[in-house]
């Protein structure tokens, strides 16, 4: 079965009335024609009949030549109508002709009048012959001010005809890029605009060329968003290549990681390959991490602190995005600020020592007297020969009682002002207490201020560094007893509180109280005149790196509060962790 043929739905209209049959008069002529040759004919009949009437008597040659004449013009009366069916089939013909011709034209008039694309026609000496309404509208001037105008055109740029002209020239010599020119051209209202122009050789039916015929397309508007686009690209580009963190973006492909964009830090440090991409993502391959980390880079020898991200390249693709910034001078900066912070809660507590060796000694002295006094009776005893055994064991029990508590409170010494690497562990918030407590009540006494607990029936423990808790502890009981020394109220209160997840320790004192609780924290800010003003700086810091608050406030009843937070330490997890969702590459 044969598929019937495809045809053009557009031109249909056109050509129906072009083959439709039209009332026209083209057989009008032909038949006029006919009717006074068949007139002509029947007079010629009738005038010959009549002088056959009147003429008595005909030779017969005459009557042969006749006969001849009648057969003569019966021939050439044939020819006539035969002549007469021709014209009028070639008049039919040219008809419908020049009714395609006019349904043609009218629909590559309607064509190109709904074009937005100008249209113009230069002969061969550069005079325009045509314009379309397009032209028109783009440049303002109607059609009759172009046709037939040279140069110079009233749509070029005053003080640019030269420049104009040049490009007229390379139009008319067919050195036209086949990719078309960029022109600029002015408006009859003084406004400009950026046009782009393709050329092509007008030629006539026997390929002759007899022009150009021009294309004009304003792209003003495209032009200035692909330049504002152009400009946005170069303004991002420069700035991710004026960044100082290395940032690179790959994809997972069946041979690897494949490197999409490599900024100029990146380049710096690991050139144009995707390694030390691979090399800083440390194992997170194949997963979505949205955390940062810090990596130590071999290749490079420097430290990263790496923000990994998966997002939608321009493709579609899902791909890596990865941030890298050098921590290394921040690395060496806080491990030197470490030292010395470590230098400097050593010094604070060597500082509080110092100003307790009073007390100390005192303390000191009386288990040391006692030991003196139990063995110098033991000694009495036995070089009296009367020894009662029970009695010397009972001094020489004494003796090592009292030896016992001096040594607990030099080995208590020893391991506070010792120097030993921060250690957060799992601690005993009672065992920082009670050691606090020990070294401070040394001086409550000293005194006569009484430090009284106040503490809950469960107390968890807490993540953190004994000694450096001890040490605030210890420094916050110091200040508080201090400054109740004058005071009629003699006791300090020590109060727990247990406030999930932290646990509030406040030191409660009834002392002068002060103005601005806050300035105490600032460094080299004292209310003593012999001291440095760094004891409590210190001490916010250590709470601080603990992820605590320490902070001052005034006491109602007279006085200071101070208190400080620490994080309950967590229990062991017993379940695993979930793993991060697999990347569906």
């Amino acid at each position: 079965m044969a598929t019937p043929s495809k045809k053009s739905l557009i031109p249909t209209t056109f050509y129906d009335q072009a083959n439709h049959p039209r009332r026209g008069f083209y057989w009008l002529t032909p038949v006029i024609v006919l009717i006074l040759y068949l007139c002509v004919m029947g007079v010629f009949v009738w005038l010959q009949q009549l002088h056959n009437d009147s003429v008595m008597f005909v030779t017969i040659d005459q009557e042969t030549r006749q006969q001849r004449l009648l057969m003569v013009v019966a021939a050439l009366s044939l020819v006539i109508v035969l002549s007469l069916l021709a014209l009028w089939r070639y008049t039919r013909f040219r008809t419908r002709a020049e009714a395609a011709l006019i349904a043609e034209t009218g629909f590559r008039r309607a064509m190109e009048n709904s074009m937005s694309t100008g249209m113009r026609v230069f002969d061969m000496h550069g005079r325009i012959a045509y314009v379309n309404p397009a032209f028109c509208r783009m440049i303002g001037w109607n059609e009759a001010d172009l046709i037939g105008r040279t140069t110079p055109f009233p749509y070029w740029l005053p003080g640019r005809h030269a420049q104009h002209q040049e490009t007229l020239d390379v139009l008319l010599s067919g050195r036209t890029p086949s990719s078309g020119l960029e022109v600029e051209a002015q408006r009859r209202d003084g406004s400009r605009f950026t046009a782009r122009m393709y050329v092509s050789p007008l030629r006539d039916p026997n390929g002759e060329q007899i022009g150009w015929m021009t294309s004009m397309t304003d792209i003003t508007e495209p032009k200035r968003i692909r330049e504002a686009l152009t400009a946005a690209h170069e303004r991002f580009m420069t700035v991710l290549e004026g960044l100082d963190d290395a940032i690179s973006v790959v994809a997972d492909t069946a041979d690897g990681l494949e490197l999409l964009f490599a900024n100029r830090t990146y380049r710096r440090f690991f050139g144009a390959q995707s390694n030390g991409h691979a090399e800083l993502l440390g194992g997170r391959l194949g997963r979505f991490t949205d955390e940062t980390v810090e990596t130590f880079s071999s290749s490079a020898q420097r430290w990263f602190e790496v923000h990994h991200r998966i997002l939608a390249w321009t493709d579609g693709r899902r791909v890596r995005l990865q941030v890298a910034r050098d921590i290394t001078e921040r690395r060496t900066h806080e491990e030197a600020s470490r030292v010395q912070q470590e230098k400097i809660q050593l010094t604070s507590r060597l500082t509080t020592m110092g100003e307790m060796a009073s007390s100390l000694a005192h303390e000191l002295n009386q288990p040391l007297t006692a030991i003196s006094n139990y063995n110098m009776a033991a000694v009495a005893m036995l070089k009296s020969g009367h020894a009662d055994p029970d009695r010397l064991v009972e001094a020489l029990e004494k003796a090592a009682s009292q030896a016992e508590r001096a040594g607990k409170i030099i080995s208590r010494i020893r391991e506070f002002v010792k120097r030993s690497e921060p250690r957060r562990q799992q601690v005993s918030v009672m065992r920082i207490v009670e050691n606090a407590v020990g070294f401070a009540d040394i001086d409550a006494r000293k005194r006569q201020v009484e430090i009284q607990l106040d503490l809950p029936e469960y107390i968890p423990d807490v993540l953190a560094d004994p000694i450096l808790i001890e040490q605030v502890l210890l420094n916050l009981l110091k200040n508080g007893v201090e400054a109740m020394e004058s005071s009629d109220y003699r006791t300090l209160h020590l109060v727990i509180t247990h406030q999930l997840p932290l646990i509030e320790i406040a030191v409660i004192d009834r002392g002068h109280g002060l103005r601005d609780p806050e300035r105490l924290f600032e460094p080299f800010y004292s209310t003593k005149s012999e001291g440095l003003g760094m004891g409590l700086n210190i001490c916010r810091t250590i709470i601080e790196s603990h992820h605590g608050r320490l902070w001052a406030s005034a006491n109602p009843e007279g006085g200071t509060i101070f208190r400080f937070t620490l994080p309950c330490a967590q229990p062991q997890a017993t379940s695993t962790t979930e793993k991060p969702q697999e990347l569906n590459a």
